[in-house]
């Protein structure tokens, strides 16, 4: 179902967190679950992935993972605060200690001169604390950007898990 170098750093993601005793759960957006899907097609995560969050509209950013509704209205459910709020609520409602979120603009409408398409922001949670990330990967096509967006998100796992 996935690629190679997805499924290596999905593998990369899972050793590093078990060989911390880590458990991770993802909170998705524009990514709609790629990443707990990538995460879960590697036999044996089970004993890693606790849960997967597909918050997709603002309505699930708030009642899934607790994001403020006020904070989605100030600053728009594209930013850093929504992305940040998104993985601390994501620990939070599943009760692990490393995270990641994502929510962004895939395309191809819903940009705008502020929030491109290609615009999507991370947040990732672990034992190190929280970094929060924006990527501009340009119009790539719906699914170049979830694309683009799914490694960025191991990736972020796996600095997280080894931090």
């Amino acid at each position: 179902m996935f690629d190679r170098d997805v499924v290596t750093r999905a593998e990369a993601v899972l050793a590093a967190a078990r060989a911390r005793g880590l458990t991770l759960a993802t909170a998705e957006s524009c990514t709609g679950g790629l990443v707990a899907a990538a995460l879960t097609a590697v036999a044996g995560s089970s004993d890693v992935v606790d849960r997967g969050f597909v918050t997709y509209s603002n309505a699930a950013k708030t009642a899934l993972v607790g994001v403020p509704a006020a904070l989605i209205d100030a600053h728009g459910a594209v930013s850093r605060e929504v992305a940040g709020a998104m993985a601390r609520g994501a620990a939070g409602a599943a009760g692990v200690p490393l995270t990641v979120a994502v929510t962004g603009v895939a395309g191809p409408g819903g940009g705008s001169v502020d929030k491109p398409v290609g615009l999507v922001w991370f947040a990732a949670q672990g034992p190190a604390g929280l970094i929060e990330v924006e990527r501009r990967f340009g119009d790539l096509g719906r699914d170049g950007v979830r694309r683009a967006a799914l490694l960025q998100a191991l990736d972020l796992l796996l600095d997280r898990a080894t931090a």
